[in-house]
C-alpha cells in the first residue's frame, strides 16, 4: 500500500466518535431561539443551578427544579434552556408564565455516577427551600438520567429524615428499566484505534449504571454492568422511590405496543467504501442465540471482529423514545471520505415500558406490551403518561409537558 494511501486510510479511520447516546436537550439545539436571561446562579456541589424566576416576580416561588440528563462532560444549561424553548412547544416560558421559578440543575461532569450528581441535586433542593418566599412546595424531576439522578436524590433525603418539601416528582423518558445502545455501536467505539469521545462516553460509570446491557471493553461481553446492579441494589434498599411526593412520569415512545417498522437483523449500517472502516456493517437486533450484530473491519492496524449476542429481544424497533444513532455513526464515516449504506437512521433508546416503570424489557413480550392496556397499578409510580406517536428521546412535545403542567402543585 503506498505511503499516502496509508497515510489517508489512518486518518479516515482516526474517528472522534461523536456522543451517540447524548440526549438532544444535552446536545447543541439545531435552531437557535430566544430565552429569557437567568436571574441567579448557583454555585453547588459537583454542579450548578441557573434559576428562572416567573413572569412577574423576582423571588423563589412555586419552585420547578429540572436536571439535565446525560453527556460528556460539564452541562451546558443555555443549551438545556434552548431546548426547552425550541421545539413545538415552550415548556420554560410556559412554567414560567404561570409564575413559576425555574431551577436547572446542571453538573461539572454529567457521565459522573447518579449518586455524585444527586448531591448537587440535594443542594438545590435545600438552597431553594431556604430562598422561596411562602411555603410553597415543591416540584423535583429531570429529563433522561436528569429523573434518575432527581430519584435518588429526593430518596436519600427521605433516608437522611429530612424533609425536602416536594409535592410532585417527574421523569421525563427517564431509563428506569435500563435505556439500550447497540452492542455493536458499543463495540465499535472502541474498535476505532485511538482514544475517541464516544468510547469514554460508553465507559463511564453513568453510561454502565444507565445502559440495560454494557460492553466490557476489557473483555468482549455484553452483561450488566456491576455499577448498574450495585445502583439498582441501593435504589432497592432505600424504598425504592421517594414516598413523600406524588409520582409521575412520561415516555416519548408510544403506548400501543408500536414502535418504528425496524425488521430484526437487517442490515442497519454499512461502510461501503475503500476507507473509513470499509466493509464495516451493523445489523438491526434478533432475538435468538449468537446474533450477528456487527461485523467491525478496519485498515489500520488491520482487523477484522465479529460482534453478537444471545438472549436478546428485538430492540432496535421497539415502543420507545429514539436515538439517530446509526446516522451519526454514517455521518461521521462521511465526513471522513467513506461512503455508507444507511437504512435505519433511528432506533428504540429508552423503551416506553422502561419510562413508565411498567416493565423489564428483557423479554420480547414485556418490551412490546400495549402499556395503554395494562393496569396502571402495576407501574412503579402513581401516574404514567405517553406520546401518541413515536417521538425523539427527551422531545419537547405539547402533549406531554401539558400533562405534566396539569399535575403541578398549585
Amino acid at each position: 500500500m503506498p505511503a499516502a494511501q496509508d497515510g489517508k486510510d489512518a486518518q479516515a479511520e482516526q474517528i472522534s466518535g461523536k456522543l451517540i447516546a447524548a440526549a438532544p436537550l444535552s446536545s447543541q439545539p439545531p435552531i437557535t431561539v430566544p430565552v429569557h436571561q437567568r436571574d441567579a446562579e448557583w454555585e453547588l456541589p459537583n454542579g450548578f443551578a441557573w434559576v428562572y424566576h416567573g413572569e412577574g416576580t423576582d423571588h423563589i416561588q412555586k419552585p420547578v427544579i429540572m436536571a439535565d440528563g446525560f453527556n460528556l462532560g460539564r452541562s451546558d444549561l443555555q443549551w438545556l434552556a434552548q431546548g426547552l424553548d425550541g421545539g413545538e412547544y415552550k415548556f420554560l416560558t410556559a412554567l414560567r408564565k404561570q409564575g413559576r421559578t425555574v431551577i436547572l440543575v446542571g453538573f461539572n461532569e454529567r457521565t459522573a455516577r447518579i449518586q455524585d450528581n444527586a448531591e448537587t441535586v440535594i443542594a438545590a433542593i435545600q438552597r431553594t427551600n431556604a430562598e422561596r418566599v411562602g411555603d410553597d412546595r415543591l416540584t423535583v424531576g429531570g429529563f433522561s438520567m436528569g429523573g434518575l439522578i432527581t430519584r435518588y436524590a429526593l430518596l436519600k433525603l427521605e433516608m437522611r429524615r429530612m424533609d425536602h418539601q416536594t409535592e410532585l416528582y417527574f421523569s421525563y423518558d427517564t431509563p428506569h428499566r435500563g435505556a439500550v445502545i447497540p452492542i455493536g455501536l458499543q463495540a465499535f467505539a472502541h474498535f476505532i484505534p485511538q482514544d475517541n469521545d464516544f468510547a469514554r462516553q460508553m465507559n463511564s460509570p453513568a453510561a454502565r449504571q444507565m445502559l440495560w446491557r454494557h460492553y466490557n471493553s476489557d473483555t468482549g461481553k455484553d452483561e450488566i454492568d456491576p455499577l448498574r446492579t450495585e445502583l439498582l441494589a441501593e435504589l432497592d434498599r432505600m424504598g425504592g422511590w421517594p414516598r413523600i411526593p406524588r409520582t409521575i412520569a412520561v415516555a416519548n415512545g408510544t403506548g400501543d405496543g408500536m414502535g418504528l417498522s425496524i425488521p430484526p437483523g437487517e442490515v442497519a449500517l454499512k461502510s461501503t467504501g475503500l476507507i473509513a472502516f470499509p466493509g464495516t456493517t451493523f445489523y438491526t437486533q434478533a432475538a435468538g442465540s449468537n446474533v450477528t450484530v456487527a461485523q467491525l473491519k478496519r485498515l489500520l492496524p488491520p482487523a477484522s471482529k465479529p460482534v453478537t449476542t444471545s438472549g436478546y429481544p428485538e430492540l432496535d424497533g421497539a415502543p420507545g423514545g429514539t436515538l439517530a444513532s446509526y446516522k451519526i455513526v454514517a455521518d461521521e464515516l462521511v465526513a471522513k471520505g467513506g461512503k455508507v449504506d444507511l437504512r435505519h437512521e433511528a432506533i428504540c433508546f429508552v423503551p416506553t415500558v422502561s419510562a413508565v416503570a411498567i416493565r423489564d424489557i428483557d423479554k420480547q413480550e414485556d418490551l412490546y406490551a400495549k402499556v395503554a392496556t395494562l393496569d396502571p397499578e402495576g407501574s412503579e409510580v402513581d401516574e404514567i403518561f405517553w406520546s401518541s406517536a413515536t417521538t425523539p428521546h427527551t422531545a419537547i412535545t405539547r402533549e406531554l409537558c401539558e400533562w405534566i403542567i396539569g399535575r403541578l402543585p398549585e
